[in-house]
C-alpha cells in the first residue's frame, strides 16, 4: 500500500510550491493569494525507490466567518484523517504565529506523525536561527527548506520517509483478492458488504484501517479468501456538504488504488449517471479488474427483454468499459450475491492473465491476415512482432515499423482480438507501440 502524505499549513506558506516541485507537475495553482487551493489535490510521488501519494491541502485558518475558509480547514482535516504522516509547513520570514499554534494542537491531537518544514529559508549555508522559534510547537526538530530554490527538500523527504509504514505490510495478504465496492452515496455499498458477511459467513475479521478511515473485512468462504473493501463508511453528519463528497471521492481512489477487483455498484432506478461514469472510469484508468453491479434490481418493474434492454442501455453510456460483466443484484433481498464470488475470481484472473510470445504473435498474424494493417500516403504500417510486457492489467507491446501508421481504430482492433482468442473479460487491456528503432 502506498503511504499517504498530507500537506497543511496556513494559506500562502508555500504548500503548492513544494507539492509541484515533488510530484515533478505543475498541478496546484501556485500564487500569491491565500486559499488558492481550495481543494486536496493529489498526485504519486517517489522517494528512495518507495511511491507515495501525495496531497496538497488548501492553507488552515483560524477566522472561519466565511464558508469558504470553513470548507479549507473541513477539508485539510479530511485529507490529515487519511494520511500516514502530515508535512506541517510554516513561513520563516513570517516567524510563529497563533494560527500555527492552532494548527500544532490540532496535528497533536491527530496522533499522526508529523513533519515541521520552516519554508522560504532561501540563503544556502547554515541552518537559519529563526528556524529554532518553530521547536516551541512541540512537534520535534523542524527542517529548513526553499521549495522556490528547491533547498532542504531531499532532506525533508528524508524525515518524512523515516515515517512510512513498512513496506511488507500487505504482503502477508497475498493470496486474498482484494475487493474495492464502490459507487456513488446510498447505492447500497454497505448493504452489500454487510449481506455478504452476515449470510456467507465461515472466517470473518474486521481491521480498522487506522490510517485510511476504512473498514477492511477479510472473508473466507467456498469459493475463496477475500478482501472487501467498504468506502461507504463516511461519518454522518447533520448536513452532508460538499468536503463530505469530496472525502468519499478521496476515499474511493485510495480504495481503488489497493484493489485487485472493483465491483462498481449501480442504483438501478437511476441508472448509469455521470458519477457513475467518473468513478467507473477511475477503476479503468488504475487498470483493474472490474464487475459492474446494477443493484436494487428487485425494485425495478420488468417485463420480457427489460434485463438485455438495461444491460444494453449500460454498455452504451459505459462503451470504454463494454469488457466488464453486468450482474443484477438485490443487496438488501440476497438476491444473485452468491454470483459475485465466482464472477470476483475470474476477473482477477483475467486481470492477472500472462500469455506465451508465441501465442501473442500467432493472434497478431491472425488478426493481419483478417483485416490488414492502416497505410497513409502510400506507406503501410508493418507489424513485427508483439510481448506481454505485465499484468494487473495485460499490457502488450506491439513492435512497428511507424507509430503514427498505427491508428486507434487498428489497435482497438487488434485489442479486440486478444479478447477473443485470450477471454480477458472484466479487465482493461493496453498497448504499448513502439517502433523497432526504440530500445
Amino acid at each position: 500500500m502506498k503511504p499517504v502524505v498530507a500537506i497543511v499549513g496556513r494559506p500562502n506558506v508555500g504548500k503548492s510550491r513544494f507539492f509541484n516541485y515533488v510530484v515533478g507537475e505543475r498541478i496546484s495553482i501556485v500564487e500569491d493569494t491565500p486559499g488558492v487551493t481550495r481543494d486536496r489535490v493529489y498526485a504519486d510521488a517517489e522517494w528512495r525507490s518507495r511511491t507515495f501519494t501525495l496531497i496538497d491541502t488548501g492553507g488552515i485558518e483560524k477566522d472561519l466567518e466565511d464558508e469558504i475558509s470553513k470548507g479549507i480547514r473541513e477539508q485539510a482535516e479530511i485529507a490529515i484523517s487519511i494520511a500516514d504522516v502530515i508535512l506541517f509547513m510554516v513561513d520563516i520570514r513570517q516567524g510563529l504565529t497563533s494560527d500555527d499554534k492552532e494548527i500544532a494542537l490540532m496535528l497533536r491531537k491527530s496522533k499522526k506523525p508529523v513533519v515541521v518544514a520552516c519554508n522560504k529559508a532561501d540563503q544556502y549555508g547554515e541552518t537559519p536561527l529563526d528556524v529554532y522559534e518553530f521547536y516551541n510547537l512541540g512537534l520535534g526538530e523542524p527542517v529548513a527548506i526553499s521549495a522556490a530554490n528547491a533547498i532542504g527538500i531531499g532532506d525533508c523527504l528524508d524525515k518524512i520517509f523515516e515515517h512510512f509504514p513498512e513496506e511488507t505490510e500487505e504482503d502477508v495478504q497475498d493470496d486474498k483478492i482484494k475487493v474495492a465496492i464502490i459507487g456513488k452515496p446510498n447505492v447500497g455499498k454497505s448493504s452489500l458488504v454487510n449481506r455478504i458477511l452476515g449470510e456467507n459467513r465461515s472466517i470473518v475479521s474486521n481491521v480498522a484501517g487506522t490510517t485510511r478511515d476504512a473498514i477492511d473485512s477479510e472473508f473466507e468462504n467456498e469459493y475463496g479468501k477475500y478482501v472487501f473493501i467498504d468506502t461507504a463508511g463516511v461519518r454522518k453528519k447533520a448536513k452532508v456538504n460538499e468536503s463530505i463528497e469530496k472525502f468519499s471521492i478521496m476515499r474511493t481512489l485510495l480504495a481503488i488504488e489497493r484493489a485487485d477487483v472493483a465491483i462498481v455498484m449501480i442504483d438501478a432506478k437511476d441508472g448509469v449517471t455521470d458519477q457513475d461514469a467518473k468513478i467507473l472510469g477511475e477503476a479503468h484508468e488504475a487498470g483493474k479488474g472490474i464487475i459492474i453491479a446494477i443493484n436494487k434490481w428487485d425494485e425495478i418493474d420488468k417485463e420480457t427483454g427489460t434485463l438485455e434492454k438495461y444491460k444494453k442501455d449500460v454498455y452504451n453510456k459505459l462503451s470504454y468499459a463494454s469488457y466488464a460483466p453486468i450482474v443484477f443484484i438485490s443487496a438488501k433481498t440476497g438476491q444473485r450475491v452468491n454470483n459475485l464470488f465466482e464472477m470476483i475470481n475470474n476477473v482477477a484472473s483475467q486481470n492477472a492473465l500472462r500469455v506465451s510470445t508465441s501465442v501473442v504473435n500467432e493472434v497478431i498474424n491472425e488478426a493481419i491476415a483478417v483485416v490488414q494493417p492502416p497505410s497513409d500516403k502510400g506507406k503501410r504500417l508493418k507489424i513485427f512482432y508483439g510481448t506481454q510486457a505485465s499484468t494487473k492489467p495485460p499490457t502488450f507491446v506491439i513492435f512497428c515499423n511507424n507509430k503514427s501508421l498505427f491508428h486507434f481504430s487498428y489497435q482497438r482492433y487488434l485489442i479486440n482480438c486478444f479478447r477473443e482468442n485470450f477471454g480477458l473479460e472484466g479487465t482493461p487491456v493496453r498497448l504499448i507501440i513502439r517502433e523497432k528503432s526504440d530500445k
